[in-house]
């Protein structure tokens, strides 16, 4: 493990969005299915090293609303992937929950059985909460809460001028837990492809070029090194912070 990390800094909220599974598997002479399973095989290895390293959230962008449109057969064996998923000794043996946030409808039911099934035996696990985006889309995501705020209101039960961030924050997919602290992208793209729009407002961002595969718990510590070396301000100045943290 890299040397420089402080363990006592370790970010409360990691996020990724696991990118360059297909990449990694051409680049090989491979079907990029094969590389799918190389990257839930890392999902594996990732989720068992931020648990021990005091992580409480690590949520995955797995597959958006988006990737509906890709292949016909790289859909199915993605879906397939997820019905032999993660082996549920992750879970028992680092006392993690597992947690879905998108739009399950979308998903074949016998997906959504799946998925319900892994949350139900992991409920009672108070370690870290692992959640994966599936079938997810950010802005999708802000029309449905923006849809039940607009019931309540026309139901009486809230006033317009009530409505707040924490209002929207709290019909969100994900409202049960904090915002990410730290949002990495593997694979080399440097944008957040409608991943967490609200949420990561105020989150630093860290890109690297490894296909997710690749990216190993070395490639971790640098991300999470590089986000202990900077000053997180919310919009203050860096003097204002400095003085705060006296």
């Amino acid at each position: 493990m890299n040397t420089e990390l402080d363990k006592n800094r370790i970010p409360k909220h990691i996020a990724i969005i696991m990118d360059g599974n297909g990449r990694w598997a051409m680049d090989r002479g491979l079907d990029r299915t094969f590389g799918h399973k190389a990257g839930l095989d890392n999902l594996e290895t990732i989720t068992t090293v931020c648990s021990n390293m005091g992580v409480k959230y690590l949520t995955l962008y797995a597959f958006s609303i988006e990737n509906f449109n890709r292949p016909a057969y790289e859909v199915e064996a993605l879906m397939g992937l997820v019905l032999s998923f993660i082996k549920m000794d992750l879970f028992h043996n680092n006392n993690v929950s597992f947690h879905v946030v998108g739009d399950r409808e979308r998903l074949p039911q016998s997906v959504q059985d799946k998925l319900r099934s892994m949350e139900e035996e992991t409920a009672k696990y108070d370690g870290m909460a692992m959640t994966i985006a599936m079938s997810y889309s950010s802005k999708q995501e802000l029309v449905y809460a923006t849809k039940a705020i607009a019931r309540k209101v026309q139901n009486g039960e809230l006033a317009i001028d009530d409505i707040s961030e924490d209002t929207i924050s709290k019909h969100l997919w994900t409202s049960w837990m904090p915002d990410p602290d730290l949002l990495i992208r593997t694979g080399g793209e440097i944008r957040i492809s409608n991943y967490l729009l609200w949420q990561c407002a105020y989150s630093e961002f860290y890109f690297c070029d490894t296909y997710w595969p690749d990216f190993s718990e070395e490639e971790l510590c640098k991300a999470i090194v590089s986000y202990q070396q900077r000053q997180r301000r919310y919009g203050k100045t860096e003097a204002q912070v400095e003085s705060e943290e006296k």
